[in-house]
């Protein structure tokens, strides 16, 4: 599950000359997306590409379709990605907004999940899954770096050479 603001879309951290703290100009781009500006990550993308080879990449992000309408053009990611469906309305106070359609999404499968805003609700519920789950917090005005991706991979790679049930 691959969230966009903060993780593909940088924000934040702003310093001296205007410029995204933790970014290099090589990073990203600028773009105006509904009428909104975006600092997207060449970085982030380029480590989703690279991890695509592992996991199943799904948006999972208040961006739903739109995600694929300016993202693939934009960075070279892979065109029509699967990306979830959220309510406009939370129904359960205090927990996560996505929750529910990731974990609907998700069902009994692995699921490693790419966010800036994990909460304690988020980590309560990966605790309680039956299903291995790697929760991955990445800084918005970072986005998805190598560290991150390293995590990712490492964890992919350990499901793979663990034996069932363990």
């Amino acid at each position: 599950m691959v969230d966009i603001d903060g993780v593909v879309s940088l924000f934040g951290g702003w310093g001296p000359g205007n410029g995204l703290l933790g970014a290099r100009s090589g990073d990203g781009s600028f773009h105006s997306i509904d009428g909104t500006p975006h600092f997207l990550s060449s970085t982030a993308a380029a480590h989703l590409l690279e991890l695509s080879s592992l996991f199943e990449l799904v948006w999972a992000s208040g961006w739903e379709e739109r995600a694929n309408e300016h993202l693939p053009h934009l960075l070279g990611l892979p065109p029509a990605l699967p990306f979830l469906r959220f309510p406009r309305a939370v129904g359960r106070a205090n927990a996560h907004w996505k929750l529910e359609a990731i974990d609907a999404y998700a069902g009994d499968r692995p699921l490693a999940w790419i966010d800036d805003a994990l909460n304690d609700a988020c980590h309560e519920w990966a605790f309680a899954r039956a299903a291995p789950t790697l929760l991955v917090q990445t800084e918005p005005e970072r986005g998805l770096t190598s560290r991150e991706a390293r995590q990712l991979a490492d964890w992919a790679q350990d499901l793979r050479v663990r034996p069932a049930g363990q």
